[in-house]
């Protein structure tokens, strides 16, 4: 199960087959690999669906006492099977003591946000005071864009990725319309090279020398929504910082996925949601990060009680004595029913610890690349086999757990087949399926039984043409 740090997932996959003395396409070869996943039991700490509660689900193609194949944790992430419990706790409270849970119980509610921003600095590599749980990510953005954008007539650019997120998109565009910036002079977007789906690093650095100057905030995503690419924060953040530029990240697709290490890359902003790869429930409370090096620095732009320190905010006499750091840009009270199912989640991330997630990831996603281009890669198309193309890098240290794939045959048909069979993933304009195997809460079997179902649905999509 453990991979050497030399050995691909290919390798490992080939190596075990050889130990088991079958094909490494064998079903034998995913059951061994769960056999000795030492993470294997955090599958119990979730609700997996059932395949007879899907609504797109044919009942007759499938066994409906079987649990779902969920491989959309890169959409919304499954429940923790403790957020029930901890809601119930503060219900509870709300219901016995009333205004007094403001200040007692394990969440007080005045500070339920600070009182879980302990488990989340190993999962972003940050310190407590570089971190604010708070708002909804595209609304931390603007509060964090309003304070590092401060464009001047030579400095001027935000530099994106193209085709980022549709609502970081906005964002920076009415960001752009606030400053009274010509969007298409100001909004500086890298396109992949013609005939390529994702971009390389070294186009990403020779545009931030060649225009760094002119460039006020770099913007990237972490993990891109689509292609699955994990850009390289570390030598992003570097270059542009050379040359003068502030560099944020959108972490959306890369918390809880991929090792972060904000404080110690210098970053100087990123947010994130928690909906996803935190598992903490559709519209979750949002993270923000400010280095350290800009705590008094770098100050909100709209402030509100919340960035008031605690110790004096209750005086109530409008003297602001702001908290320094990103926790200066708290608003309003922490929504407690949203810290809590976060909290659910963020003690099973400690549990597990990230770097053991990312090293059961690389092979579980791994795993199902090999399968899918043993099965159905480009050399197969002389045998007038259905292709698939996988568009997210190879190099694992290039994608998080997502793999994003097309076909020669219509996208929509497969996924729809993918669905009455009881597979959860999607499908994203304008030709992907993602495909996101989550090491908390998937197995290498789930891998296993997927490759089959894409094979029989493609191969009877080959019957019909």
């Amino acid at each position: 199960m453990e991979p050497s740090s030399l050995e691909l997932p290919a390798d490992t996959v080939q190596r075990i087959a050889a130990e088991l003395k079958c094909h490494p396409t064998d079903e034998r070869v995913a059951l061994h690999l769960d056999e000795e996943d030492k993470l294997r039991h955090f599958r119990e700490c979730f609700y997996i669906p059932k395949i007879q509660d899907l609504p797109p689900v044919d009942l007759s193609l499938v066994n409906k006492d079987e649990n779902a194949i969920y491989f959309l944790g890169n959409s919304l992430g499954l429940q923790p099977k403790m957020v029930k419990t901890y809601l119930e706790e503060e219900l509870d409270k709300w219901a016995k003591i009333a205004a007094y849970g403001h200040e007692v119980g394990k969440r007080p509610w005045i500070t339920g946000d600070e009182s879980i921003v302990g488990l989340m600095k190993d999962i972003v590599g940050a310190n407590e005071k570089e971190i604010a749980l708070m708002n909804a990510l595209t609304v931390n953005l603007h509060l964090l864009m309003l304070s590092f954008f401060k464009p001047t007539p030579k400095r001027y650019k935000i530099l994106l990725e193209a085709k980022a997120f549709p609502s970081d998109h906005y964002a920076i565009e009415s960001q752009l319309q606030l400053h009274g910036l010509n969007i298409e002079e100001s909004m500086r977007m890298i396109k992949p090279r013609e005939g390529e789906e994702t971009l390389r690093i070294e186009d990403i650095l020779e545009v931030i020398e060649k225009e760094g100057d002119s460039i006020a905030v770099i913007l990237f995503s972490g993990v891109h929504f689509y292609t699955g690419q994990h850009f390289n924060i570390p030598a992003i953040t570097k270059a542009g910082q050379a040359k003068g530029c502030y560099v944020g990240f959108d972490l959306a697709h890369a918390v809880g996925n991929v090792e972060l290490y904000l404080h110690d890359w210098g970053v100087d902003f990123a947010c994130w949601c928690s909906y996803k790869y935190l598992n903490a429930g559709a519209g979750g409370i949002a993270g923000a990060f400010i280095h350290e090096k800009h705590a008094h620095t770098i100050k909100p732009a709209l402030v509100g009680w919340f960035g008031h320190e605690l110790s004096t905010r209750f005086k109530m006499d409008n003297k602001l004595q702001l908290i320094p750091g990103v926790c200066g840009f708290r608003i309003s009270n922490p929504p407690i029913l949203l810290v809590c199912s976060l909290h659910a989640s963020l003690e099973i991330f400690k549990q597990a610890t990230m770097k053991a997630l990312r090293k059961k990831s690389v092979l579980l996603t791994g795993y199902l690349e090999y399968l899918i281009k043993h099965n159905y890669g480009k050399d197969k198309a002389a045998t007038k086999k259905p292709v698939v193309n996988i568009i997210t890098p190879s190099h694992v240290e290039e994608r998080g757990c997502q793999l994003t794939i097309t076909f020669s045959v219509p996208n929509k048909d497969v996924f729809q087949e993918l669905e009455k069979r009881g597979v959860v993933c999607d499908k994203r304009n304008p030709n992907g399926i993602r495909v996101a195997p989550v090491p908390l809460y998937n197995s290498f079997h789930d891998v296993y039984k997927f490759t089959n179902l894409l094979t029989s649905i493609l191969d009877s999509a080959e019957t019909k043409n």
